[in-house]
């Protein structure tokens, strides 16, 4: 009997030591689980903002998630939690042994799992660490972490990581996320019976979610605010006030992507970021999303009329288009659209399609001749002329529009008619190889070294031309359009993006161009960009058989490059281009955005040093480099005599 008794206590002492053995082991390998748990670090979902701070778009990884610490949590969300999931919370140490032992015998009884009797410290762990496995080992881990958690962390920590974690329903994870999705409300805005809503979704967030069925929604909810009375937590008023009210849900996506091109943009150029879609970031942009609304409007509008006009098939063209509005002094992207319609191509047309740009490249060249003394007074003869290639058995033969010929003219009448004849013989007066390393300096590098790009054979993308035209927009100094302005980190720790700038030429110089722009929209090609009692500058572009429209232009305060042409590059119809398709869209914007900045500079500034003469009564512009020339062109000459 004693032996007996010997036996079972040693092999008694042996279970119990395998057992400690194997508790401790276990224990010690969950080391990496307690790691994760202290330092808590989730996906959080990054938000791009528009200049007045408005959401353009949520970016985020697998967990839709923003991040709200303890002190921002509303008090009555810990009681509405606590009252249903866990009242013991902060008297248990990580395992509540009553709720266990009730669930045991419930089980029992069913013959199956149907209650658990996890704290919060347990569904915390799970959520984070484990898996949702209903097996025996998994429910030990459970404990073990959730008793080393509560050693390692206070109640409130473990509270905040939880009411961050947790999955809400229809994406949502955290309550920060819940609250903003569901309710469009901040932790602090939030009514009771909203609260309470968000408290009673951990259970089954499918199930409970408002959107899909509010009136299991709004019963959860009111039954969690009659434990809440019964606990003595609320008061009777409180508690009534509460049952009877129905709150507003929203059924938004995650996303609420209002710019898509816009964003595409933003990731493309923070990809060296590898957690910008799950690190939390603030992304600030120059984007105004009331521009962006209304440059989308416009564009919509163009692309109905060119429809119209050339009595196009929508389901049988590849019509398309591009807009960037910049921001003249600087150079921030004000609006950006990549296609007319993002759902059918993400191609983004504003910064990757490469066209040929047509006659909005004779500005550069005009402006190079300036610099090299000519002005806008000085003579050209627009005659025909003949260029023979290599080997003499081809030539080319470039035309104006309507194969007319205007004899001698003045450089400001040949650019504000976009006479090719005339620009191809300025051209050869200054030089060839001088124009090629101008187009260079403007960053409209040139791919080809022949004349043809003179007249718009030139290939470049429209936000290529916003940068070139910040040249004429800023008086002389030319800008890279610019759409990120700040990143801010989840440490609130920031980063300020500064605008590339270049000076290419003088305020004087750059001026002599824009006043012959502005005859442009006044008198010539651009007639159709004319913004009532606002000053407009700005140059029509079409390219050969009518495969691309283009209107490059600006205001004092703000400038907008347009582009339509169709995506396999064929024509776009008979009628249209730069002057009747593209240059309303300008006009049509520029009167949308007045709107809502009457206050607008509405003005061009002369700067100092530019001075005026009339001729023949003509208006001409001119400074120290660009002087007015002493004699004009002979009836018999192809060039200047000073």
């Amino acid at each position: 009997m004693i032996f007996s008794k010997k036996r079972f206590l040693i092999a008694l002492g042996i279970v119990f030591g395998i057992l400690f053995f194997w508790f401790f082991s276990v224990w010690i390998s969950l080391q990496a689980d307690i790691d994760k748990l202290k330092n808590y670090t989730p996906q959080l979902t990054t938000q791009i903002l528009d200049r007045k701070d408005r959401l353009v778009a949520n970016v985020f990884g697998n967990q839709f998630r923003f991040y709200a610490t303890f002190s921002e949590i509303p008090p009555r969300m810990i009681e509405a939690l606590l009252a249903v999931e866990d009242t013991l919370f902060f008297e248990h140490h990580g395992i509540n042994y009553d709720a266990i032992l009730r669930a045991v015998v419930k089980n029992l009884r069913h013959g199956k799992y149907s209650e658990g009797g996890s704290t919060l410290t347990q569904q915390l762990v799970k959520n984070v660490v484990l898996t949702r496995d209903k097996t025996l080992y998994r429910k030990i881990k459970e404990a073990i972490l959730a008793i080393q958690i509560e050693l390692l962390l206070s109640k409130e920590e473990i509270l905040e990581r939880y009411l961050n974690d947790t999955f809400l329903g229809h994406g949502y994870y955290g309550i920060k996320a819940a609250a903003q999705g569901y309710f469009r409300k901040s932790l602090d805005q939030l009514s009771l019976k909203e609260i309470a809503m968000i408290a009673g979704l951990p259970r089954a967030p499918s199930f409970y979610d408002p959107t899909k069925n509010i009136d299991f929604s709004l019963s959860r909810a009111n039954n969690i605010l009659e434990r809440m009375y019964t606990l003595g937590w609320i008061g009777e008023n409180e508690y009534k006030t509460a049952l009877v009210e129905i709150p507003e849900v929203y059924n938004q996506s995650l996303a609420q992507n209002k710019a898509p091109y816009v964003v595409d943009m933003v990731l493309k150029q923070l990809d060296y970021i590898q957690d910008i879609r799950t690190g939390g970031y603030i992304v600030k942009v120059g984007i105004d999303l009331d521009y962006q609304a209304m440059a989308q409007e416009a564009m919509e509008k163009g692309y109905k009329n060119a429809m119209r006009i050339n009595k196009l098939d929508e389901n049988e063209q590849m019509l398309n288009g591009a807009m960037i509005v910049t921001q003249v002094k600087s150079g921030e992207i004000l609006a950006l659209i990549g296609g007319i319609d993002y759902s059918k191509s993400a191609f983004n047309r504003a910064t990757q399609a490469k066209r040929q740009i047509g006659s909005t490249i004779k500005p550069f060249v005009y402006l190079n001749a300036f610099d090299l003394g000519y002005s806008p007074a000085t003579m050209i003869a627009d005659v025909a002329r003949s260029f023979d290639n290599s080997d003499n058995e081809d030539y080319w033969r470039p035309r104006n529009a309507g194969n007319s010929f205007n004899g001698i003219v003045s450089l400001r009448y040949a650019l504000i008619h976009s006479l090719n004849l005339a620009t191809i013989n300025l051209v050869d007066m200054v030089g060839f190889d001088k124009t090629f390393s101008a187009l260079e300096k403007y960053s409209l590098n040139p791919r080809e070294k022949n004349l043809t790009i003179i007249l718009g054979s030139l290939i470049a993308s429209p936000i290529d031309l916003a940068r070139a035209y910040s040249i004429f927009s800023n008086q002389g100094v030319m800008l890279e359009p610019q759409l990120i302005k700040e990143l801010i980190k989840r440490d609130g720790s920031k980063k300020i993006f500064h605008n590339k700038q270049e000076e290419i030429t003088s305020p004087q110089q750059a001026y002599l161009v824009t006043s012959i722009l502005q005859e442009v929209v006044k008198n010539g090609t651009g007639r159709w960009a004319r913004v009532r009692k606002m000053d407009v500058a700005g140059k029509t572009g079409t390219t050969n058989n009518n495969n691309d429209a283009w209107f490059c232009g600006f205001t004092p305060e703000v400038q907008a490059v347009i582009w339509f042409g169709n995506d396999n590059n064929g024509s776009i119809g008979k009628i249209g281009g730069g002057t009747s398709i593209v240059a309303p869209i300008f006009s049509d914007f520029i009167n949308k955005i007045l709107k809502i900045d009457p206050g607008m500079e509405r003005n061009f500034e002369k700067p100092d040093g530019v001075y005026q003469k009339t001729i023949d009564g003509v208006k001409y512009f001119y400074t120290e480099i660009s002087k007015l020339p002493e004699k004009k062109i002979s009836d018999d000459e192809n060039k200047l005599i000073f």
